[in-house]
């Protein structure tokens, strides 16, 4: 391959990475873009797991071998089997030194720093591979992990010229990967909220659109439980902020624990005293539950009055729900109605007949004219 080549190569590499929208296309776009770089057949991209004690394989592409997937689930090695990443890599760094790539081939090492290869070369030789070129990727200074780019048996095997290549690709990795890190932190802090750590009202307002949209295709359960936090401004007032923040903080704790009973909810506070889970799937009547132990955990707090919830589930007899803003609504309204009673336990949106109150009072135009309590994005129709 020609500098031009190259040069093309490595650009495509940093371009597929900085396209990537998660962390598992990061490393796919790193593994792919470095295989075909290297003219290789099959990639892997692996991160040493220090506390672990173990080199873990994060994706797998190109031609794989039998028992060999794209995203493995637990697909590691002991370091002590591969000692370059913790001898190596670490010890020639700290004395200055770079962090060079190697090849090794199905008879042994062939170009770069040989040693610590038997491990390899009989994983080249099961899985019919002629030789195998392995950079390591420093980040922040410190060895994250290996990429690995084979080719089959027969063809001409990597040389010298490749591994330094393989070398500015794995520097052009690292960089992606540090890129890929800082726009998930930078997601994460824009989708939780900072005093819980639950997710916040962006991530509701998301969830619950892709949620809606599955109830519209194939009929998908969705469900929404709004809570209110009830004597948090008592609390404040009279105790403190500091102490207001624990009771936020602890209800917060109870509801992710009420919400792990039914997987994959997303439990989030939508700011002041309101939070909410957000059920996809599970049984209107499983939510029920879950909010039923919401309320009485909440009261066993010891601070504040408990707490009023409100459900609303498209499986319950509420008429059509054809956008995120008529649950929440709906859900909205149940809370609403918990509060005035004064409820122990939750109050569910379309359990009283026909003529539901609370469906009426979420459906009344008023709410909207004057506004909701709370808005869900005022861009969603009725």
């Amino acid at each position: 391959m020609g500098e031009d080549s190259r040069l093309a190569a490595v650009v495509a590499l940093a371009q597929g990475m900085a396209a990537a929208q998660s962390s598992r296309e990061a490393w796919r776009a790193a593994a792919s873009g470095a295989c075909r770089a290297l003219d290789g057949s099959f990639a892997a991209l692996s991160v040493w797991e220090r506390e672990l004690g173990r080199l873990r394989v994060l994706v797998n592409v190109g031609e794989l071998a039998e028992g060999e997937e794209e995203f493995p689930d637990d697909e590691s090695y002991p370091v002590h089997q591969f000692a370059e990443i913790t001898e190596f890599l670490h010890e020639r760094w700290a004395g200055g030194g770079e962090p060079d790539a190697w090849v090794e081939t199905a008879e042994g090492p062939a170009a770069g720093r040989p040693g610590y290869h038997h491990q390899r070369v009989a994983a080249l030789r099961r899985r019919g591979r002629g030789c195998c070129v392995v950079a390591p990727i420093v980040l922040h200074g410190r060895a994250w992990g290996e990429l690995y780019v084979a080719r089959p048996a027969r063809v001409p095997v990597f040389g010298r010229g490749d591994a330094d290549f393989a070398t500015v690709l794995a520097a052009v990795v690292a960089a992606g990967i540090a890129q890929t890190e800082r726009l998930e932190e930078a997601r994460r802090l824009a989708y939780t909220d900072e005093l819980t750590g639950l997710a916040n009202r962006r991530a509701v307002d998301a969830r619950l659109d892709e949620a809606i949209e599955r109830h519209r295709r194939d009929g998908a359960v969705v469900s929404l439980v709004v809570c209110d936090l009830n004597g948090l401004k008592r609390v404040n007032d009279t105790l403190g902020h500091a102490v207001g923040d624990r009771l936020l903080e602890r209800f917060g704790t109870v509801l992710s624990l009420c919400g792990a009973m039914l997987p994959g909810a997303l439990a989030a506070r939508l700011g002041g005293d309101e939070f909410c889970l957000l059920s996809v799937g599970p049984p209107a009547d499983e939510v029920v539950k879950a909010a039923d132990e919401v309320c009485r955990r909440a009261v066993e707090l010891g601070i504040g009055d408990g707490v009023a919830c409100g459900v609303a589930s498209t499986a319950d007899p509420v008429g059509p729900v054809g956008s995120a803003r008529r649950l929440f609504r709906l859900a909205d309204a149940a809370q609403y109605r918990a509060k005035a009673d004064r409820a122990a336990h939750p109050v569910v949106a379309g359990r009283e007949g026909p003529d539901d109150p609370v469906v009426r009072l979420a459906d009344e135009p008023s709410r909207v004219a004057d506004g909701e309590r709370r808005r869900f994005r005022g861009r969603h129709s009725p």
